[in-house]
């Protein structure tokens, strides 16, 4: 009997992989009347956990601060678990990179979310991302980078 060669795709599981909430200043930040600023940092990494099977992150790093001072850091990775068989390669970085991200970035959005909320912040909302873009962009950088060599 033939072994299945159709296309898979699936996800095995979603699910929140680290979280951590930092409140440095407080209570005496919490005083503070003036508006902090954000900063968010997002990355994406993939990695095989076992044949056919890749576990996709999606980390976020919210840090907002008044002058020089941190009112509170959050650090979160949203992890996801897929199944993936029996796809061209050219296509396996574009799915890693773009359609995983897709699937676990609104849990990570809602569990930032929650997190600085429970840590008595009013939330911040993560803005919608073009997973897309970014990959093309990770990978125009990545081809920048790449080493050259020059004949003469």
């Amino acid at each position: 009997m033939a072994e299945n060669q159709e296309p898979t795709f699936q996800i095995q599981r979603v699910y929140l992989k680290e979280a951590s909430l930092e409140q440095p200043n407080s209570p005496a930040i919490l005083l503070e009347q003036e508006q902090p600023t954000v900063d968010i940092q997002l990355g994406v990494e993939a990695s095989p956990a076992a044949d056919g099977v890749f576990e996709v992150c999606v980390t976020a790093t919210v840090t907002t601060k008044i002058k020089d001072k941190t009112v509170f850091l959050v650090e979160a990775k949203q992890a996801g678990i897929f199944e993936i068989r029996n796809l061209p390669q050219e296509q396996m970085g574009p799915i890693m990179g773009i359609a995983c991200p897709q699937i676990v970035y609104p849990y990570l959005r809602s569990n930032v979310a929650d997190i600085i909320q429970r840590g008595g912040f009013p939330p911040v909302h993560l803005a919608e991302i073009n997973f897309q873009a970014m990959y093309e962009q990770q990978q125009a950088q990545a081809a920048d980078d790449a080493p050259r060599i020059v004949t003469q």
